[in-house]
């Protein structure tokens, strides 16, 4: 499956969840709903995954940790605030620079309107 297609299966798994559960709740259920169907969708998920910082070659345990990491491409970080600040781009780009991935998701589940939420990140991606 290309990354495209990837996340257009993680927007579409968002957007059903969002859809029953509405906005209102925390993080943590949002981010346990999300990985529930994108494994009913037959996608390898990872849950808080640990990030490793590297530093002069060594490698350190800082407590940083991705909510999703899907098929081993994509991370997806759940939020439910009012308002999204531009840290938390900042940190799906960091998760994506550590891990050497390309591509992340960062879906607020606090909007209204899913699609309003949803912000693609990009590390150096180019469509293979």
């Amino acid at each position: 499956m290309s990354i495209n297609e990837l996340t257009s299966a993680i927007i579409g798994a968002a957007i059903k969840v969002h859809r029953v559960l509405g906005p209102g709740l925390l993080e943590s259920a949002y981010q346990a709903c999300l990985a529930y169907e994108l494994q009913q969708m037959g996608l390898e998920v990872q849950t808080e995954v640990p990030i490793p910082v590297v530093y002069e070659s060594v490698h350190l345990d800082c407590g940083f940790r991705a909510d999703l990491m899907v098929s081993g491409q994509v991370i997806v970080e759940c939020k439910a605030k009012e308002k999204l600040h531009p840290v938390d781009k900042a940190q799906v780009l960091s998760h994506l620079r550590l891990t050497g991935l390309q591509v992340g998701s960062l879906i607020n589940f606090h909007e209204m309107m899913l699609k309003n939420g949803i912000h693609r990140v990009v590390n150096e991606y180019e469509e293979g």
